[in-house]
């Protein structure tokens, strides 16, 4: 099991920012996320920063700890762009990187750049191929390509990733195409659970819904021949019916993260601290159970 954290583009680089993201790697999280949004539900009139540039400063500052979105959408990203970014962004920080990617929802960002919002429908399309165009760009010197909804024309990246053959995606889904295109392309799965039970579940309903999550990715790898156990399986955290349960106490987080092991959950991310939200938690506690949370889990 890894413990890792996700940082909100909310603090003023020379104010708290550098120390927030240089406490996470001394705290030992394997990874530290931040969420690629232009603005996020309760904070949309509270202060927020670009995900690219906040993790471009926290790779200057840190050595160890991995970096990376949870998670980038094709809301208002491009993959010809993007792919330049993350290619700087992985040369900056020595190799570090990983891009979280999801189709993306009907929030603030689905309409920023002036269009009507896209159908579920064509959130899929557009994601499959998004994620399509985008390994190609990450992996090959030049692209040109003309899709439905994206299109390269000479498209140079060079020198490439530091990670080869490209930094690693880790792709939130849980629909069947989504989890196709994990098994096809992914490193890594990123679950938040059933959006259906946040408000009226329980949490044995969820772990039994994150179970035929697993179960149904399992049968997507084997669809394209591939070991589902090649892939890491990441819980971000706060969206399940037990919400802050696992940042109660360390032993409440041995429990919940115990219990999502024996799931097959490798990965388990915590919210920063944020007062005055709904990710205001005990940072004392949240301090310990980054220092001892893992250790007791093994004992």
């Amino acid at each position: 099991m890894r413990l890792s954290t996700v940082i909100l583009p909310i603090h003023r680089w020379h104010e708290q920012g550098r120390e927030v993201w240089q406490r996470a790697e001394a705290l030992g999280f394997h990874a530290a996320y931040t969420y690629d949004h232009l603005s996020w539900r309760t904070f949309r009139d509270r202060t927020w920063f670009g995900a690219v540039p906040t993790l471009t400063a926290a790779a200057a500052v840190t050595d160890t700890v991995r970096l990376g979105t949870l998670v980038t959408s094709p809301n208002f990203r491009h993959p010809v762009t993007l792919a330049k970014d993350l290619m700087t962004l992985d040369d900056v920080s020595g190799g570090r990187v990983v891009l979280g990617i999801g189709a993306g929802g009907t929030g603030f960002d689905a309409t920023v750049l002036g269009q009507e919002p896209w159908t579920a429908r064509e959130r899929a399309d557009r994601f499959g191929e998004f994620v399509a165009l985008l390994d190609r760009l990450l992996t090959q010197g030049a692209v040109t390509e003309r899709g439905t909804y994206y299109a390269a024309e000479e498209a140079r990246n060079i020198p490439g990733c530091v990670q080869q053959p490209r930094l690693p995606f880790a792709v939130a889904a849980t629909g069947p195409r989504g989890l196709a295109l994990a098994a096809r392309y992914g490193q890594a799965w990123v679950t938040t659970g059933d959006p259906a039970l946040f408000e009226a579940g329980t949490p044995t309903q969820s772990r039994a819904a994150i179970r035929r999550q697993i179960e149904r990715l399992g049968e997507a790898c084997a669809a394209v021949g591939r070991d589902p156990e090649e892939l890491e399986r990441i819980l971000l955290t706060g969206f399940t019916p037990d919400r802050n349960t696992p940042l109660e106490s360390v032993d409440a987080f041995v429990d919940f993260a115990g219990q999502h092991a024996e799931l097959g959950i490798t990965e388990i991310v915590l919210h920063h601290p944020i007062p005055d939200s709904d990710f205001a938690v005990d940072p004392k506690v949240f301090e310990r159970i980054a220092t001892e949370g893992l250790a007791q889990l093994a004992g």
